[in-house]
C-alpha cells in the first residue's frame, strides 16, 4: 500500500474415512433469510486507544447453517456510523481479502479515506470472517516453515512436498476438525446475511477486495434481492477457484516479466542489466542459475534461484523489480550495490514472512472484544491466517486433484511452459488430502448489478482473472485502469483513475452505462517509499494471497 493511512491494515490425508456427498449449490432460488432470533449487537467502544465512534460487538452465528439451533461460533463485528443521518443510505460491509484476512479494523481506516459524499451515506461495517481473528479463530499448529507456500518442483524433492501437504491436512484435521468443514465462502456469505438481519437492514452494500470479490459475488448469487451497491475490487475468477487462481499467477507472470525486461532495457545506464529485453532476461536467468549453484548472501539472507523466482509478484511493478535484481546481481558478483538505487526491503520480498500463505498482524488496534468484557480478546495463533486460508480454498470446491502424481506431471509441464513460477503454482497443495467439501461451488447464474474494478498489472488477481469475474456476473460493469500496477485499486492508489467512478457509484447507486477504461500512470519511482512487493496492502495479506 502506498498510502500511509492504510499502513496498519493494508499486507489432510484420511480426513474422513468416507467422502461426504456434496450439497447442491444451484442457481434456482435464493436462500431464505436467516432468522435465528439473535439479539441486536451490544455495541461498545472497541478500545480506549481508539475513537469513541469506533464500536465493536460479538454476535453468534450457527457453525452449521443447516442446523441453526445447533452449535454457534463467535463473529466479531465493528462499525463507524454515518455522521449525517439525513443522507444515510444504509450499511457498507467491508472485506480486505484473503481468505484469512481480518477485517475488523477496516471501518476505522476507511472512514478517513472515503470521500465525504460516500462516507455520509453509510455505516461502515467490518468483520473478521468465521475462523479468523476475533471470530472463533482456528489453528492447525503449523510452524513457520510449514506455512511456506512456494515449493519448487523437482522429482527428487517431490516426496517431501507430498509429505508437507499431507502433514498440513492432518494437522488441520487434528486441531480444527469440528470447525473445518464449515469454513467456506458460502457459509461466510451466510454470516454476512446474519449481520444484515442483526442490523435490521433490508439490504447491504459491500466493498470487497481480492478474495473479497469472490465472497461478494457468492453473496449476490445466494441473496440477490438483498445485494444493494456492490464494488468488487481486483477480481477472483469464479471459474478458476482455487487451483486455477494459483496457476494464473504463473501464466500471467510471463507477460509481466517480458514487460519488465523491456522497461529495464530502456534504463540500462541505471540498472546495468542489459540494453535489450533479451539481454535483461539473460542477466536474470544467469543470476537464478548462479544462485542455485551457490546461494547469494544478500542483506542477511541466503538466496537460492528458487527464492529469486518466487518473487514473481515484483515483476508486475518494473520500478520495484529492476533495482532489486540489480542489487542481488551485484551481491552475487561481489560488487557493491549500485549507487542511488531505491531497493525494496529484502526480508519483505524474500524473507520468511513472505513465504506464508497468510500472516495476520501480531497485534491489532481493532482486536475483537472478549466475551468476558475485556477490552481485547487474546490474539489468535500465529498460523491463524494460513489455517483459514487453506480451510477456505480446500472447502470451497471439489475440483482439487486427489492423485499426487497428477500434481507432479502438471508441475513438471508448467516449469517448462512458465519458467518463472509455473512449477510452484502447480505443485501439490494440502487440498489434495482435505476432506470432501460439504457443498458444491456457487454457480454464477443470476444477474448481478455490481461494479468490478481492476488494475491492468495486478499480480495477485491478474487482469484475465478480473475479466473472468466480470464475464461471469451478468449485468456487471467494469472499471479498468490501463497502466495501473499493484493489487487493490480503489483508495489504495490515491491517483488512480478508478476512484471517481467508484465513488460516484457508491454515492448514487447508478452503475455506469457501459464499461469504463481509463489510464493511470504508475507512481514514479522517486515517490515509492520502500518499493514494497506488490501485495494487497493496505490489507493484511501476504504477497502470496488472493
Amino acid at each position: 500500500m502506498r498510502t500511509k493511512r492504510f499502513a496498519p491494515l493494508l499486507a489432510t490425508a484420511g480426513l474422513l474415512a468416507t467422502a461426504v456427498p456434496l450439497l447442491t449449490a444451484t442457481g434456482a432460488a435464493a436462500e431464505p433469510a436467516p432468522d435465528y432470533g439473535a439479539p441486536k449487537p451490544a455495541w461498545h467502544r472497541c478500545s480506549p486507544d481508539q475513537p469513541v465512534s469506533y464500536e465493536c460487538a460479538t454476535i453468534k452465528v450457527p457453525l452449521d447453517h443447516r442446523r441453526p439451533q445447533g452449535r454457534t461460533i463467535d463473529l466479531a463485528i465493528s462499525r463507524v456510523k454515518s455522521e449525517n443521518p439525513a443522507k444515510r443510505h444504509g450499511v457498507l460491509l467491508l472485506n480486505p481479502g484473503g481468505p484469512g484476512g481480518p477485517g475488523l479494523a477496516l471501518p476505522l481506516e476507511m472512514s478517513a479515506a472515503l470521500p465525504a459524499e460516500v462516507r455520509e451515506k453509510y455505516d461502515l461495517i467490518g468483520f473478521d470472517p468465521r475462523g479468523v481473528g476475533g471470530s472463533t479463530p482456528i489453528t492447525c499448529g503449523m510452524t513457520d516453515a510449514e506455512q511456506n507456500l512456494d515449493r519448487p518442483y523437482r522429482p527428487e524433492t517431490f516426496p517431501s512436498d507430498v509429505a508437507w501437504a499431507r502433514t498440513i491436512a492432518d494437522k488441520c484435521r487434528e486441531k480444527a476438525g469440528a470447525l473445518l468443514p464449515h469454513l467456506n465462502t458460502r457459509n461466510t456469505a451466510r454470516d454476512m446475511d446474519v449481520i444484515r438481519a442483526a442490523l435490521g437492514e433490508r439490504k447491504i452494500s459491500y466493498l470487497g477486495y481480492s478474495y473479497g470479490t469472490h465472497l461478494g459475488a457468492v453473496y449476490t448469487q445466494m441473496y440477490p434481492d438483498r445485494a444493494d451497491r456492490f464494488v468488487l475490487d481486483s477480481g477472483v475468477d469464479p471459474g478458476r477457484i482455487w487451483r486455477g487462481m494459483f496457476q494464473v499467477w504463473a501464466t500471467e507472470a510471463e507477460p509481466a516479466f517480458a514487460r519488465w525486461t523491456r522497461w529495464t532495457a530502456e534504463r540500462d545506464a541505471e540498472f546495468g542489466l542489459g540494453g535489450t529485453p533479451g539481454a535483461v532476461s539473460k542477466s536474470f536467468w544467469d543470476l537464478v542459475a548462479r544462485a542455485d549453484r551457490e546461494p547469494v548472501e544478500f542483506e542477511g539472507l541466503k538466496l537460492t534461484g528458487d527464492n529469486i523466482r518466487s518473487a514473481r509478484p515484483l515483476f508486475f511493478t518494473p520500478a520495484a523489480a529492476a533495482p532489486l535484481i540489480a542489487a542481488v546481481k551485484a551481491a552475487a558478483e561481489g560488487r557493491p550495490r549500485p549507487q542511488g538505487l531505491a531497493v525494496p526491503d529484502a526480508k519483505t520480498v524474500f524473507g520468511p514472512d513472505r513465504l506464508k500463505a497468510a500472516a495476520p498482524p501480531t497485534a491489532s488496534p481493532a482486536a475483537a472484544p472478549a466475551p468476558s468484557g475485556r477490552t481485547t480478546a487474546p490474539q489468535p495463533a500465529s498460523d491463524n491466517g494460513t489455517a483459514a486460508f487453506w480451510a477456505v480454498v480446500c472447502a470451497d470446491t471439489d475440483a482439487w486433484p486427489r492423485d499426487p502424481a497428477q500434481y507432479a506431471r502438471d508441475a513438471a509441464r508448467d516449469k517448462v511452459k512458465y519458467p518463472l513460477y509455473g512449477d510452484m503454482a502447480s505443485n501439490i497443495k494440502p487440498c489434495a488430502f482435505w476432506q470432501r467439501p460439504l457443498e458444491a461451488a456457487t454457480p454464477m447464474t443470476k444477474r448481478a448489478h455490481v461494479l468490478t474494478v481492476q488494475n491492468e498489472w495486478d499480480s495477485q488477481t491478474p487482469l484475465v482473472s478480473g475479466q473472468g469475474l466480470h464475464r461471469a456476473l451478468k449485468g456487471s460493469r467494469m472499471v479498468l485502469a490501463l497502466g495501473g500496477e499493484g493489487h487493490a485499486v480503489y483508495l489504495v492508489e490515491p491517483n488512480s483513475c478508478v476512484n471517481a467512478p467508484v465513488s460516484a457509484y457508491l454515492a448514487t447507486g447508478r452503475l455506469p452505462g457501459k464499461d469504463i477504461t481509463c489510464r493511470t500512470e504508475p507512481t514514479p519511482a522517486e515517490r515509492r517509499e520502500a518499493l514494497p512487493v506488490p501485495a494487497p496492502s493496505p490489507f493484511p495479506n501476504g504477497p502470496q494471497r488472493f
